[in-house]
This record gives structure tokens, sequence and C-alpha cells, in this order.
């Protein structure tokens, strides 16, 4: 028998029978529905909370808070010159607009910092907010520029 859409089926025994609830005695599953007798959790409706502890103090107010979040800390995109040197061409305008559109960043929202991770083969025009001091060195080694933004 040969496989196509119409006749594609689950391997044996990995599929069960959903469960019928509250269908009679005979099922072992009438009456109630497996959900005993009573209470919050039997009726419908009922959604729990997550962390939910039947009214005792949750585990995650019980533990003591620690630090805090610097909500002005600065968020760096740290691109190498390995990646630049093998995305673009000998004396070629890199910006991190530039960058964004050959996907060496993700977004280009975040201030970047080139590393001085790998080689430079050519001279590149480098446009970044920050430059590590190898970095700089290997770029003006090989006749490159650079031009650091909003200095």
């Amino acid at each position: 028998m040969s496989l196509s859409l119409n006749n594609l089926r689950p391997a044996k025994g990995s599929t069960h029978k959903k469960k019928r609830l509250g269908r009679g005695p005979g099922t072992g599953l009438g009456k109630t529905a497996g959900r005993g007798h009573k209470g919050q959790k039997s009726r419908s409706g009922y959604s729990s909370k997550t962390g939910f502890e039947g009214g005792q103090m949750p585990l995650h107010r019980r533990l003591p808070k620690r630090g805090f979040t610097n909500i002005f800390k600065k968020q760096w995109i740290e691109v190498s010159l390995e990646a630049l040197d093998r995305s673009f061409e000998a004396n070629t305008e890199i910006t991190p607009e530039a960058m964004h559109k050959r996907g060496i960043i993700k977004k280009a929202k975040h201030d970047i910092v080139v590393l001085g991770n790998g080689n430079v083969s050519k001279a590149l025009k480098i446009s970044a907010h920050r430059f590590t001091k190898s970095a700089r060195e290997k770029i003006e080694k090989a006749g490159g520029a650079i031009t650091v933004i909003g200095a």
C-alpha cells in the first residue's frame, strides 16, 4: 500500500479514545464524572490560578525579594569583525541598517558594539556605537575607517 495523504494514519496503539464522562454507571465515570463530591473543583466553570495553594501563602510570596532590575540598563548588540569581514565587500559603508539587511543583527534598535573577534582582510568603513580596542586596531591596520555613532 502506497503512502499518500488520503491514507495517513497514526501508528497502531498510539492514540486512545476520548473518555466520555457522565455516561452512566457502566463506564466507571458516570454520575460525578471523576470530579468527586461537591466543592469548587467539582463545579463547571472552575479554573485554578497558577501557583494557587488553597489559600496558603504561595511559595513565590513566601520567598524574600532579592536585588532589583535597572530599567535604564543599556543593551548592546555584539558584532564580531569576522562576521562583518565575511558579509561585506571592501570599502563598503557599514551601518546598523546595513547589518540588519544582511542578517548580521536581528534589530537595529539597540546600540552596537564591534568586537575584535577574527581578522579583517579588507578595508571596511564601519559605523557603530562602540568599538573594542582590538577591533579599532585591526580595522585601522587593514586600512579601514571607524565612525562612532552618537559621540
